[in-house]
């Protein structure tokens, strides 16, 4: 092969990093987000100043939700990217599971935000400071209106995705409580508040409302403490609304297959298996590849005389309604036929010797055992209490004679004994000439009819 002397160095996380981000530039779509997502540091940058200036916790953590908006600027980045990215031999199945990391990555972030404000508004219980209010409600609607825009001006897919398909929050249950008595009394708002508003809408707007009513109660009585309990509620809403979408992206990354899908993948594998040809379906696995793509492998057992091509496309035909990304494994049915020799057999193979050896147990173990309880004895252990002469204990291996007449045909020996001769081995009857002798080891046995107990012929 050609030989590079001076092969090009492998690049480093960075200029991979910054080679992908050239890549997601060069798409006119992305330059909105790029806009936002500048918009969104400056407003990051002032929130956290005003925080420190007020001194107030409920207000930081409502611009936690500000920087949550930041990380989903960077998802649905994450989401154009893997729109112009290709399978490639490392990553067979595609890109898409980097934006479902995404999502998962900025719902626990922001539980753990919400986590550091609760441990944060415990310590302020005990030691409540003083709160200003000169520029609380300004970064309060500040942090409203920008978040409302930047949720409503840029469709985030991964996102909308998961708010659809994960379970609704406690919050969401309980405004849908309420608008449901809002639309019996007012039908026009069922469009705006049925069937579950949206979960970031909805926190937004939530949070919102808690620094409001924070700003009027410190104005009026000075009650400092409600900025603390206003930031526990912030939180506690914060962690309630992403913890499904957590959940829900989890099971995602863990190739669960979705409930929701399980009934209808039941019904397709039923329809698969009574297709002409097919005998069996197997092995077969199921899960979620990525937001609204599932993927999937089974196995296929068909007929001998079926087509391969024929049942393939009858099955990949059912499935790919539902599953999307689909590998099916055709294999025919054989039948495995044990066979005696793989040569043909010689005229002689069944040639055996005139004589044949029975082998028997070996009798060394059995000198071990205890004759009550059939189990090794040691040989310092007493004897048992009670023993029976079992027999055959000492019984040598039996040597039997092959001078039966053998029919058939198989080229085995044949050949009739003397009348003498089969009296001496076996029981005899007089008056059929040859007489095959029974397999026995025991002689000079008193025959019933040919023989007296001496072994003389009966008068």
């Amino acid at each position: 092969g050609t030989i590079h002397l001076f092969r090009k160095s492998q690049r480093s996380f960075v200029g991979k990093l910054t080679h992908e981000f050239r890549l997601v530039a060069a798409d006119r779509r992305s330059w909105k987000i790029l806009l936002f997502g500048a918009i969104n540091l400056i407003c990051i940058g002032f929130l956290l100043m005003w925080c420190s200036s007020t001194n107030s916790i409920a207000l930081t953590a409502y611009t936690y939700l500000t920087i949550f908006d930041l990380f989903s600027l960077i998802t649905c980045l994450i989401s154009y990217w893997v729109m112009m990215k290709k399978p490639s031999p490392v990553y067979s199945f595609g890109f898409e599971r980097f934006e479902v990391l995404a999502v998962f990555a900025s719902t626990v972030l922001a539980q753990l935000g919400a986590l550091f404000i609760l441990k944060e508004s415990a310590e302020r219980f005990l030691e409540q400071p003083e709160i200003h209010t000169g520029r609380l409600l300004v970064g309060t609607f500040v942090a409203l209106f920008f978040n409302l825009f930047t949720m409503l001006s840029i469709r985030n897919k991964p996102f909308a995705y998961v708010s659809e398909a994960a379970s609704t929050s406690w919050l969401q249950e309980h405004v849908a409580d309420l608008s449901r008595s809002i639309c019996g009394i007012i039908p026009g708002l069922s469009s705006i508040f049925l069937p579950r508003m949206n979960p970031f809408v909805l926190i937004d707007i939530a949070g919102a409302l808690a620094l409001c009513i924070t700003y009027m109660l410190i104005e009026i009585n000075n009650y400092f403490a409600v900025d603390t309990a206003s930031a526990i509620a912030i939180a506690l809403m914060t962690f309630g609304t992403m913890y499904p979408m957590s959940v829900y992206s989890g099971k995602v990354l863990l190739q669960t297959t979705p409930p929701h899908v399980i009934g209808q993948l039941d019904k397709l594998l039923r329809e698969v298996s009574t297709l002409d040809g097919v005998l069996e379906v197997r092995n077969e696995h199921f899960w979620t590849l990525g937001f609204g793509t599932l993927a999937g492998s089974v196995h296929v057992r068909i007929r001998r005389d079926a087509n391969e091509q024929m049942v393939l496309a009858h099955v990949t035909n059912r499935l790919y309604t539902l599953v999307s990304t689909l590998t099916v494994q055709i294999f025919k049915d054989d039948w495995i036929r044990p066979t005696l020799s793989a040569v043909p057999i010689a005229n002689n193979i069944l040639n055996l010797s005139d004589h044949h050896i029975i082998p028997m147990p070996s009798l060394k173990a059995a000198d071990n055992l205890n004759p009550v309880t059939s189990t090794p004895a040691k040989p310092s252990s007493p004897p048992p209490e009670f023993s029976f002469n079992t027999p055959g204990k000492n019984v040598s291996p039996v040597i039997l004679l092959n001078t039966q007449t053998r029919p058939y045909g198989l080229g085995l020996n044949h050949g009739s004994a003397s009348y003498g001769s089969v009296l001496n081995q076996g029981f005899g009857i007089p008056g059929m000439g040859a007489t095959q002798g029974f397999r026995t080891g025991f002689t000079n046995v008193p025959s019933r009819y040919g023989t007296n107990a001496r072994g003389q012929p009966r008068p």
